[in-house]
């Protein structure tokens, strides 16, 4: 029998989104196809066999088949999404099962329950409509007062000027708040304490929703009460729903590289390592080059002035081992205008502003414009 076994009510339920086509009679496996799609938040199209409408199974996001049905989508049209699931673990290395895979055109083969994480991200990476990645900068300050959090607001501000989808990340719980730097204290959104107990998949459009919106971009900081512990889980999920959607993602780091922050910077495609010129300032940056290093794939170091006797910005990288990204010039009045209420690469013209953009300019290529 063909036929949909979706009912309307469920459509709408919960207002979720289009999920997968399901092609099964095997009750139990629909029933965990079922539970993990509701995991995902997304509502499927089931049917016993192929669909009488070729534009069902054309258009699916993505398509399950049961075991049971494999034999049943013979002659399908070859597409990529296409799953072949089971329950029956084990099986596996089973030459009947990649038959039946290769004889429909499925992407891969899955068993239930040991592929249910995997499964629930796909579905739900489909029904979010994930494409590429966001590009994932941190940045860290290799001594105290050396302006990472400055920088790292002045990256953010000027790739959501530059029209990039921008959410930054302020993972120091320590520091004194994005937001105030962002002049966004009273701004209305969820802040870390809100995510500090996250396990699992968090939804990428969600998070994205339930922050502040400030400069064009989107913000999680801390509030103004007691410190508040992110276990390394937290800082996992939310980081990997920051960056499913796009764009880019600045992260602000912590010197103190604890379990969180190691976390974070696994998830990183750049870390920017903020040295002021001075001999002291370089000697603790290497301490905290060798600590970031063990974790971060590609770490670059950028320099900011005054410069000690015989140092420049090619010596502090050398110095460290680590290549040059840049030096941001020196600008005396900018404590006094961060105090004022001015925000970091508010300006184009500014340093901060035009480091930022050449950075952004060499990081990322000019489609990525999102």
């Amino acid at each position: 029998m063909t036929g949909t076994m979706a009912a309307e009510q469920n459509t709408a339920a919960g207002g979720r989104r289009a999920g997968p086509l399901i092609v099964t009679e095997d009750a139990g496996l629909l029933d965990d196809l079922l539970r993990l799609c509701a995991a995902a938040g997304v509502h499927p199209e089931v049917y016993h066999s192929l669909p009488e409408r070729r534009a069902s199974w054309d258009a699916a996001p993505l398509i399950l088949v049961g075991d049971d049905a494999a034999a049943r989508c013979r002659g399908a049209t070859r597409r990529s999404g296409v799953l072949l699931v089971g329950r029956d673990a084990g099986q596996e290395n089973d030459p009947a099962v990649w038959r039946r895979a290769v004889e429909i055109g499925a992407d891969c083969v899955l068993r239930l329950p040991d592929a249910e994480g995997w499964l629930v991200d796909r579905i739900a990476d489909v029904a979010e409509g994930a494409g590429s990645r966001a590009l994932t900068v941190g940045v860290i300050g290799g001594s105290g007062g050396a302006g990472a959090s400055t920088l790292a607001c002045a990256l953010a501000v000027t790739a959501a000027r530059e029209g990039r989808r921008t959410i930054l990340v302020d993972a120091d719980p320590l520091g004194g708040g994005l937001d105030v730097l962002l002049g966004g204290e009273q701004a209305e959104g969820l802040r870390w304490p809100d995510f500090a107990a996250s396990k699992g998949r968090v939804a990428a459009g969600a998070l994205e929703e339930s922050l502040p919106a400030l400069r064009g971009l989107r913000l999680l900081s801390w509030d103004r009460g007691d410190a508040v512990a992110i276990a390394p889980e937290a800082m996992r999920s939310v980081l990997a729903a920051a960056r499913r959607r796009g764009g880019v993602v600045v992260v602000d780091l912590p010197r103190r590289i604890d379990d969180a922050a190691a976390e974070a910077l696994a998830h990183l495609d750049l870390a920017l390592l903020m040295v002021s010129g001075g001999l002291r300032a370089v000697a603790g940056a290497r301490r905290v080059a060798s600590l970031a290093g063990m974790v971060v794939r590609d770490l670059r170091v950028v320099v900011r002035g005054p410069y000690a006797a015989g140092v420049d910005e090619e010596w502090i990288a050398g110095a460290l081992g680590l290549p040059l990204a840049g030096e941001v010039p020196l600008e005396p009045g900018l404590p006094a205008a961060l105090d004022a209420g001015e925000v970091p690469g508010e300006s184009p013209r500014g340093p901060l502003g035009r480091f930022a953009s050449a950075f952004w300019e060499r990081a990322l290529p000019a489609e990525a414009v999102s």
